[in-house]
């Protein structure tokens, strides 16, 4: 691990593509099948193991080293092809076996990663020590100088069973007129699930025209939205065809949802209404996601974690042996965590709507052990998922008889903003946070007022949860930390306007590259 620069960031091992050697991609694999051997989770040859992946370039060649060394030590590889990653994870869970996805999720294709999920769930940080502890023998003979397969041996023939499912669980709860009426753009660019998209939005009965595919791969950020798509947005809404335009970023487990005018809507927006939707009693976000959620009233209970979904899970876990019923989680990238199953009944069933419901369907939840009379089920996936939230948002905005734009502006008006220094080592960026914590948080307030203070006015809070992230009198919001996936430096900001938002986003890193 050292020595390749291939690690764990705050989902799964990343690292540039060259790294990411064959040699580098089989131990990472062994490493993790040993580790589940040792827990209990693998227990006999012959046993699955599901392996998928995103379009970026290198994405075929580590798919077929972790093939290979699933075989290798007796298992057999399920190649699931090109796949979301909720749908792989969703068939690793229905099968009780792992699943392996190779993708670098957003980051630019000059590097790539592995999601590891296990027969129980998405890896936590502690099962990433698990697995960095693990001694994995090699064979000298599989490979070369540079680590690249001696001999190569092709992955086993793609079984489209995974995204069937993934497709089928929508269909099947929500049912054949969910989406009727409704006029829906989907942004494909190089998103895994670009074409399941149109496959699940269409046969729920929405209108749609797909959009800016590219055979080249997009980079999209669903945190640091860029510029391009924004621009994009905007001018499909301008045409007036749409009451929503939905995207994916490369793995499809993050999600894009602009309003009837081109608007994305922040992730951390996009996740509160998802969970009022889904009538959530308890919410695990990092602590970098909006305020909203708190100010506005909606939900029993708030767990504020750490940023990247393996905490997310490790909390939404605590918060089901709490005894919450409703148990979901979400982040400021948009991806939707969903640990409680979920049962809803037709709309003549005794289900409660708020306004005017117009859906076929509406949902009433039960999250005991067994469901009532006529109920469908939608099982719980604990990992990021895009699709939920699409239909989330627009399902609520239908039921309440608004737009996607009004049913946004029901929320209080708190607006997040994020960016990021690229190329910008961890070490200086952890240097750059050792100033403003000598010990003394007297001391360290004077030092955040001396670089901050002509921006926001006094620090009134300092919480380290995950960086740095600041409070000021005025109740705006600076939050400074260096990413867990790449060498870059991110800010977060919080205001009352989008607009105050971006501009203390841009001010704050201006200040931190001087």
């Amino acid at each position: 691990m050292v020595r390749s620069g291939v690690a764990f960031g705050t989902s799964g091992a990343r690292g540039l593509a060259t790294a990411m050697t064959d040699q580098v991609c089989y131990a990472y694999t062994k490493g993790f099948l040993q580790y589940l051997e040792s827990i209990g989770e693998l227990k006999r040859a012959g046993e699955g193991v599901a392996v998928g992946g995103d379009f970026r370039p290198s994405t075929d060649r580590v798919m077929a080293a972790v093939c290979r060394a699933t075989a290798d030590m007796g298992y057999c590889p399920v190649n699931c092809g090109k796949v979301p990653s909720p749908a792989l994870a969703l068939f690793g869970l229905e099968n009780k076996i792992p699943a392996i996805m190779v993708t670098g999720s957003h980051i630019p294709d000059d590097r790539n990663g592995i999601k590891f999920n296990k027969v129980s769930g998405e890896v936590l940080k502690d099962d990433e020590k698990g697995m960095s502890s693990q001694v994995v023998e090699l064979d000298d003979a599989l490979f070369g100088a540079d680590g690249s397969f001696i001999q190569a041996k092709a992955p086993p023939h793609v079984s489209p069973v995974a995204t069937e499912n993934y497709v089928m669980r929508y269909l099947d709860f929500f049912g054949a007129e969910a989406l009727k009426g409704l006029r829906i753009g989907i942004y494909q660019h190089s998103a895994v699930g670009r074409d399941v998209l149109v496959k699940i939005f269409a046969d729920l009965g929405a209108e749609i025209t797909a959009l800016g595919r590219s055979e080249t791969f997009i980079p999209v950020d669903t945190e640091a939205i860029r510029p391009e798509d924004v621009k994009l947005a905007a001018e499909w809404a301008a045409t007036g065809k749409f009451d929503a335009i939905v995207s994916a970023d490369g793995d499809s487990d993050r999600p894009l949802v602009s309003d009837e005018r081109g608007n994305w809507l922040r992730g951390d927006i996009a996740g509160i209404l998802c969970a009022k939707f889904l009538a959530a009693d308890s919410i695990s976000t990092p602590v970098s996601c909006n305020t909203a959620v708190d100010k506005c009233g909606w939900f029993a209970e708030i767990r504020r974690t750490r940023i990247g979904s393996p905490y997310v899970v490790a909390s939404m876990m605590q918060a089901t042996v709490n005894g919450a019923k409703r148990v979901v989680g979400y982040e400021a990238n948009g991806g939707f965590l969903l640990n409680s199953d979920v049962y809803c009944r037709s709309r003549g069933a005794e289900a409660q709507t708020e306004g005017k419901s117009e859906i076929p369907h509406v949902i009433s939840y039960n999250f005991q052990s067994s469901a009532t009379p006529g109920a469908k089920f939608l099982r719980a996936l604990p990992t990021r998922d895009a699709v939920i939230v699409m239909l989330g948002i627009l399902l609520l905005a239908k039921q309440q008889g608004k737009t996607v734009s009004e049913l946004a502006a029901s929320l209080p008006a708190r607006f997040t903003a994020s960016d990021r220094l690229k190329n910008f080592a961890t070490e200086k960026s952890m240097a750059i946070l050792a100033r403003f914590n000598c010990g003394s948080e007297a001391a360290d307030k004077a030092a955040i007022d001396s670089l901050f203070g002509d921006l926001c006015g006094p620090a009134s809070g300092i919480d380290r949860t995950d960086g740095l992230r600041i409070t000021f009198a005025n109740e705006e919001i600076i939050h400074l930390r260096p990413s867990g996936n790449a060498p870059e430096f991110r800010c977060y900001a919080e205001a009352v306007t989008d607009a105050r938002a971006r501009e203390l986003t841009s001010l704050a890193l201006a200040k931190i590259s001087e």
